[in-house]
């Protein structure tokens, strides 16, 4: 069955920049989301049009990569993750010509480009799911998705978003099932015990492989497949998909990388790597938090101390290295005391937290505060000054969301 329409790999653009297969080794990459980077039409929505006229002030900042935020057909319903169409480009953004010519336009500037791919979940208003829902419950399109007469399976499994969800199954009476979500409950969970689902993600990424993206960001991986008895992370027969998903990488395109996503400790999160044959990078989620925690004690123990933790990982893969994102400022990879302190400091008040961390906004305000006040007992109120004055640069969305993260080379 196809899936996806396919691309004219005669526009593919090849450059210099496909020489070194190690690139992301000692990458500064840059997190945007495009609908709020540069809008092009004076519509309100950043577009490819804007990001594109954009690529000279973002080579100019010194980044090597750009990682794109979703910019796939979506009811917004999760800024984007909650993905209604894996092979076409939101219209509120552009079109896919003008994501060619972005791509045409980042590698002749030797920019390369990150996007994401969501495995974990769909949107309930992708077809795969419309077209589940409504099949026998013994046929092969219901076996897209996790199901289940009860709600009582897999009762060891943690809820992620406590503010919101109660349960990790949610009823579809079209259906006649419960549907198995770790997100949000209008985020079905995709089953990768059935072959179909992996070939259809190998599908989607040869898509964007074909228009010439550099690699992917795997979201959500350790939680891919379900098992009786266990809380249904990081299992065995998760790393045998992303294996699955490395080679076809590798046989498909040299020089490509998959950036596994898995807030998790460092010892659970090495396991992403495998023996150099699943993910090339992942992010080191711990030391986050550390970092702000380290700025406010105005001590580097909180910093040291979790990477004198970080255990060896194989040679051709690294760690990636990030102060935030565009996710909420989570808190989950601290102890209780370590929690309750940056809670203190960053988000006294309570309308602050989320989840189990800082509302971006509230993070951001609170680390230029704790830093300017630092910055005038270190240099003086000159220093802290000038940090308070920065601007959005002219021609640029007033409400940019980016992050930039460097990949030290080991």
């Amino acid at each position: 069955m196809n899936l996806l329409s396919s691309i004219d790999t005669s526009e593919r653009p090849v450059t210099a920049v496909e020489s070194d297969e190690l690139w992301y080794k000692d990458a500064i990459i840059y997190q945007l989301h495009v609908k709020a980077f540069a809008d092009s039409n004076n519509d309100g929505i950043g577009d490819f049009a804007g990001l594109t006229e954009k690529l000279g002030y973002l080579q100019d900042l010194g980044v090597t990569a750009l990682w794109l935020l979703p910019f796939y057909p979506s009811p917004g319903r999760d800024d984007g993750y909650d993905i209604a169409d894996y092979g076409a480009i939101n219209p509120d953004f552009g079109t896919m010509k003008d994501f060619k010519r972005f791509i045409v336009e980042a590698k002749r500037r030797g920019l390369r480009v990150i996007t994401e791919l969501v495995i974990n979940h769909t949107s309930d208003q992708h077809n795969w799911f419309k077209r589940a829902r409504r099949s026998d419950r013994k046929s092969s399109a219901r076996n897209w998705y996790v199901w289940s007469d009860t709600d009582q399976k897999y009762l060891g499994t943690r809820i992620i978003f406590t503010d919101t969800e109660k349960s990790n199954w949610t009823w579809d009476p079209e259906a006649g099932q419960f549907y198995w979500h770790r997100f949000f409950s209008h985020q079905p969970d995709l089953n990768y015990d059935n072959p179909r689902v992996v070939s259809a993600m190998v599908q989607v990424m040869k898509r964007w492989l074909d228009t010439g993206v550099d690699g992917f960001r795997l979201d959500a991986i350790p939680y891919l497949c379900e098992r009786d008895g266990t809380n249904n992370e990081n299992l065995p027969e998760t790393h045998e998909v992303i294996k699955k998903l490395r080679a076809e990488l590798d046989a498909y395109a040299k020089g490509k990388v998959l950036l596994a996503e898995a807030n998790q400790w460092p010892e659970d999160v090495q396991e992403y790597f495998g023996k150099g044959d699943e993910c090339h990078m992942a992010y080191h989620f711990p030391l986050m938090p550390r970092i702000y925690m380290a700025i406010a004690q105005e001590d580097r123990f909180p910093i040291a101390d979790i990477l004198r933790q970080t255990p060896d990982i194989p040679t051709n893969c690294q760690w990636a290295l990030f102060l935030r994102n565009h996710d909420e400022l989570t808190l989950e990879m601290v102890t209780d005391v370590e929690r309750d302190y940056l809670w203190s400091t960053y988000a006294n008040d309570p309308r602050a937290r989320i989840n189990v961390g800082i509302r971006s906004g509230w993070a951001i305000t609170s680390i230029s505060a704790t830093a300017m006040a630092f910055a005038r007992r270190c240099n003086g109120r000159r220093t802290a000054m000038a940090a308070s004055r920065a601007r959005t640069p002219p021609g640029f969305m007033r409400r940019p969301s980016w992050t930039r993260f460097t990949a030290m080379r080991r």
